[in-house]
């Protein structure tokens, strides 16, 4: 005879209890465990010995050379290492309106021409994406759709049809029978996704998985859903903007620091294939407090424009903030600044942005930062065609960076003239035809230079 009762489970992490706390033991967090109800059946088992299982020896063990699957989007491809690795599972999350269905659709049009393709959506109906299939071109007809939210319904097919890659829009949707509780809870969400994973290790079958975030930006659900995929897609940007960022946190087949950027359109995503030109569009001449910089994300070097504003406080407490960048890193620069250079600046008012939206957090933008904000605050333009990198230590030294070939090259191809950088990075460059280098040792000789 099957018995109900109620299990509390963490949406944080997943943590399960048969009470609920106040505090998940796990993983920390406040007034996140949510009831369930669970149905368990008695059943008894015969323990006994899988005569294929074996116990192998590392050196035991084969492998086959994987052949990785190209979406037809290069800056997909490189996000996920190379292209779809099949029977992977891929989780997209992203806000409400950022793009994740309609790069999906675009992936389904480029895989559907090679290979069958099936596309199941428990949140549109198929008109709508037909409408939305529309304005981005032809469509083959190994492209499959199905509207449905019952899992039993969706295995069955999957079994049946046995496409090479599904798409599943949304996992929050998709409800299995066995579990009494609605769609979008944790059990629901748990369950579903090991019954997807199952078919996808044991099909061969590629399987997207799109998944609703929350006010914090994660994905909605058990934590325990980002453990379970092979990898992990965040879709950033402002949904206001033009531009979207693709960013790779979880890849159990390639890097987790590239990122893939992209246009939205009406026709769909367009792929930036130089972002760098792209983010510096627009930028302002002989402006004071406007320095470019350049990043590495993973093994591609972006150049970005770092505007600062400072100005005296009307108020007894100086007001600072910063967009695109961390808050508490600008504090302490300017504390360097005011340290080690003598510069008064504890009751200015300062705003730093990095123009174009795009967030950076990588320390070699550190110079960049420092400059805008001298910059501003002597109200002296630097040379346009002067590009900065470089990290900034508390005794205002300044550190090597890593890729330093890379940076400088993407800048002599921007039309850069002068790159200032650190001096101990100097012997790592090998070709210097084209552009300026200048290295510094400290942001004292920086601020001499300007």
């Amino acid at each position: 005879m099957a018995k109900k009762k109620s299990i509390y489970f963490c949406q944080n992490c997943g943590h399960e209890e048969n009470k609920w706390l106040g505090q998940c033991p796990a993983c920390k967090e406040w007034n996140t465990f949510v009831e369930e109800k669970i149905t368990t059946s008695k059943s008894v088992a015969a323990a006994r010995l899988d005569s294929e299982m074996q116990v192998l020896g590392l050196s035991e063990v084969k492998l086959d050379d994987t052949l990785r699957v190209q979406t037809g989007i290069q800056e997909l491809d490189r996000v996920l290492g190379g292209g779809i690795v099949p029977g992977s599972m891929i989780l997209v999350g992203g806000d409400p309106g950022i793009g994740k269905s309609t790069l999906l659709l675009q992936v389904c049009q480029h895989l559907a021409e090679v290979q069958n393709v099936l596309y199941i959506s428990g949140e549109e109906s198929l008109a709508q994406i037909k409408l939305r299939a529309n304005r981005m071109g032809e469509f083959s007809d190994r492209l499959k759709l199905l509207c449905e939210t019952n899992l039993d319904i969706i295995r069955s097919v999957i079994e049946k049809k046995r496409p090479a890659t599904v798409i599943i829009d949304s996992i929050q949707t998709m409800y299995n029978e066995e579990v009494g509780s609605a769609p979008g809870s944790v059990s629901q969400v748990r369950e579903s996704t090991n019954v997807l994973m199952q078919l996808a290790k044991g099909l061969g079958i590629s399987i997207f998985i799109v998944g609703h975030v929350t006010k914090e930006g994660t994905v909605a659900g058990p934590r325990v859903l980002e453990h379970m995929v092979d990898t992990v897609l965040y879709f950033e940007g402002d949904r206001h903007a033009s531009y979207r960022i693709l960013r790779g946190v979880k890849n159990r087949f390639g890097s987790t620091n590239e990122i893939g950027v992209f246009e939205m359109r009406g026709d769909g995503l367009w792929e930036v294939q130089n972002p760098s030109e792209y983010m510096l569009n627009g930028r302002p001449e002989n402006a004071s407090g406007s320095v470019v910089a350049c990043s590495m994300e993973g093994t591609r070097p972006i150049l970005i424009e770092i505007q600062a504003l400072v100005c005296k406080s009307n108020f007894g407490m100086p007001r600072r903030t910063a967009t695109g960048t961390d808050y508490n890193r600008v504090n302490l620069l300017m504390a360097v600044l005011e340290k080690r250079i003598g510069l008064h600046i504890s009751d200015y008012d300062a705003y730093v942005n990095i123009a174009g939206g795009i967030r950076m957090n990588e320390p070699a933008i550190d110079l960049g930062l420092i400059l805008a904000i001298v910059s501003s605050y002597k109200n002296r333009p630097i040379d346009e065609k002067t590009i900065v990198f470089g990290e900034v230590g508390l005794s205002g030294e300044v550190r090597a960076v890593n890729m330093p070939q890379q940076r400088v090259a993407e800048a002599r191809k921007l039309g850069f003239e002068t790159c200032i950088l650190p001096k101990v990075s100097l012997k790592s460059i090998e070709d210097t035809s084209g552009i300026k280098l200048v290295g510094v040792n400290s942001i004292s000789e920086v601020l001499d230079l300007i």
